[in-house]
């Protein structure tokens, strides 16, 4: 079994990865940058954001389309966030909620391009006590990691295009 942890902000790693390994069945995009900087701020990190969230995230599944085509099956497991979800009301600081919000409607539109068998679903891990999340987090990694892991897994009868958080579909 081969895994690669990649820098979404070093393409040139990502593609090397997938090229040496082939590709991957199973693709968990967990990135994520979190600033306190206004979207109006001269210096917000928007473009930042939308890089690591949203862009390096498709040019992932894009560099991952050959293994897929061939194998007929793969996974991919977007790790949003609440604050992402229209229906949580786009929270957080900066560009995080919009960026989380365009990763979903990633998620949402990417079923009607991808490969048959190739299942793409997001995710709201919780707040979980990760660097990001912060020690005070409610969550373990373990905990946080429990529904991304099921997504990984589904069957062929599973769900793709949804947005779930403890393994259950939440609003987007």
């Amino acid at each position: 079994m081969a895994f690669a942890r990649i820098d979404l902000a070093d393409p040139d790693s990502s593609f090397e990865a997938v090229v040496q390994a082939g590709g991957f069945d199973i693709l968990v995009n967990n990135a994520g940058v979190l600033h306190d900087i206004s979207l109006l701020d001269p210096r917000s990190d928007f473009a930042e954001a939308m890089e690591v969230m949203v862009a390096a995230p498709l040019d992932l599944i894009r560099l991952n389309l050959p293994r897929w085509r061939q194998t007929g099956w793969g996974r991919i497991v977007n790790l949003s966030s609440g604050w992402g979800a229209h229906a949580e009301g786009l929270g957080g600081p900066g560009a995080y909620g919009v960026a989380k919000a365009a990763l979903n409607a990633l998620t949402r539109a990417l079923p009607r391009d991808l490969p048959p068998g190739v299942k793409v679903n997001a995710c709201c891990p919780g707040w979980v006590a990760t660097r990001m999340g912060g020690p005070t987090a409610p969550l373990t990694p373990e905990e946080g990691a429990d529904t991304p892991v099921w997504l990984a897994l589904l069957p062929e009868d599973g769900a793709t295009g949804g947005f779930f958080r403890r393994r259950q579909p939440i609003p987007w």
